[in-house]
């Protein structure tokens, strides 16, 4: 510990990424403090990733209990009841953000409930007046949801709110075509909401394998989602007996609910003082930061979506690792590889990648090859339900290393993590070929394809 300073770290936001830093740091010997203003856990913790999944499972037993009766079950008198379910998942995120607070005391971090800003080199003051001085300071404040810039954009709400809502809207307009809007697409949909998404661009989640997207867009509307291409808000306006008038371009007014945006995220950056500490900003406000987390201002770290590198929870939480290691670790200096990072859209049905799509093989490799399969999933068949799920593995034409995979079908997040391990560690095809199947399952398609 320095004499010098009060802290030998200050992290400023207790998200995924800050709270794994903090904790190593300590861990490793230095004295910690972290500033949280809202609370602590995060955006994945508190209004993301984790309340979301517990939103899709309890969408899901829509489908399931339907597809239940070919399975002899009688489930007609089911009802479902969205306060119960809201409830019970934010008592939960009350449960996460006791643990994570706990951690954090039990590695003697100590905590500022309260906003932090850089005031000078090495000095950060809170909101209360407390000024205190560390050696090293981490940047680790998130992103938040973009809001448009249209007449009565204060009437939508965006995902933030969507675990909050008193009832369930009749109609909801979603605007966005990226995975935040797909997932409250396919929630607010299987619970009974007629879900219209609008979106100013002609692609779904412009990010992944045109196959899986058209997929994704082909079952979606045989749900009964509608969906607006190429179409931008004019106005939203509320209505004197409740909901909004809405106006886009394409159309005459209409009535809705609820109307939710969820096009795109904006780094954290505002009011933190990043300016007059002289740290480097980029375009969308980010932090610009080095491939070991660090500014151009030799103390000063960022990890995390307010870098704008790859915006997902473990990949922040590596960096936040890899920070505290390279800055309070024994070893070498630990830079986070983010190559072939694997993700997933848990849309009904969800979708999961890894690697390089069709496309991009293609323009980065010449020559390559693409094996596909296309299937009803068995327990569709039973349920009766029409619904076919894709998987395409994309390969070196020369070598046979597999390159990407891609894939839509129940569970597909769950397989993919461990095929994302083949594809990480170069393996070929033949590597999959050789590996006998486990009949009967949807993932032995993933060593059948021919």
């Amino acid at each position: 510990m320095s004499d010098k300073y009060d802290f030998d770290l200050f992290t400023i936001g207790a998200g995924s990424g800050g709270v794994r830093a903090s904790r190593v740091a300590a861990a490793h010997g230095a004295k910690v403090a972290i500033a949280e203003e809202h609370r602590v856990g995060g955006t994945c913790v508190i209004r993301g990733c984790v309340p979301k999944k517990m939103l899709i499972y309890g969408a899901h037993f829509a489908e399931d209990l339907k597809d239940a009766r070919n399975f002899g079950w009688s489930t007609e008198n089911a009802k479902f009841d969205w306060v119960t379910l809201r409830d019970n998942v934010l008592n939960d995120v009350d449960r996460l953000e006791g643990a994570y607070t706990e951690t954090l005391e039990n590695n003697d971090v100590s905590i500022y409930h309260e906003r932090a800003e850089i005031t000078g080199p090495h000095e950060i003051t809170l909101a209360s007046g407390t000024k205190v001085t560390a050696k090293h300071i981490l940047i680790a404040t998130g992103a938040r949801p973009r809001m448009p810039e249209c007449q009565g954009a204060e009437h939508a709400i965006s995902s933030n709110e969507a675990f909050h809502l008193d009832e369930l809207p009749k109609k909801i307009i979603i605007a966005g075509g990226g995975y935040i809007a797909n997932e409250f697409a396919g929630i607010f949909n299987e619970f009974g909401c007629d879900v219209h998404i609008v979106n100013r661009g002609d692609k779904l989640l412009r990010s992944y394998d045109e196959a899986v997207r058209d997929r994704l867009l082909q079952i979606s509307t045989m749900k009964g989602i509608k969906f607006r291409f190429n179409t931008t808000f004019e106005y939203i306006k509320p209505c004197d007996d409740g909901g909004y008038f809405v106006k886009m371009s394409d159309c005459d007014e209409e009535k809705a609910d609820l109307v939710m945006f969820a096009v795109g995220r904006i780094p954290n950056t505002e009011g933190l003082g990043l300016e007059n500490a002289g740290v480097e900003l980029g375009d969308k406000g980010e932090v610009k930061v080095d491939r070991f987390s660090k500014t151009n201002v030799d103390h000063i770290y960022a990890v995390g979506d307010v870098t704008d590198r790859v915006q997902l929870t473990p990949v922040a939480i590596r960096e936040g690792q890899a920070f505290a290691d390279s800055v309070f670790g024994k070893g070498d200096p630990v830079a986070v590889d983010h190559g072939c990072i694997p993700s997933a859209v848990f849309s009904h049905p969800p979708i999961a990648a890894v690697g390089m799509t069709e496309g991009e093989a293609k323009n980065k490799l010449g020559s390559v090859k693409v094996y596909l399969s296309d299937f009803r999933p068995m327990k569709n068949v039973l349920a009766g339900r029409n619904e076919r799920s894709l998987m395409k593995m994309i390969c070196d034409g020369d070598s046979g290393k597999i390159v990407g995979i891609h894939m839509i079908a129940p569970e597909a997040p769950e397989m993919m993590q461990a095929a994302a391990i083949a594809v990480k560690a170069g393996l070929t095809k033949a590597d999959f070929d050789a590996t006998t199947a486990i009949h009967p399952t949807m993932a032995e398609e993933l060593v059948l394809m021919r």
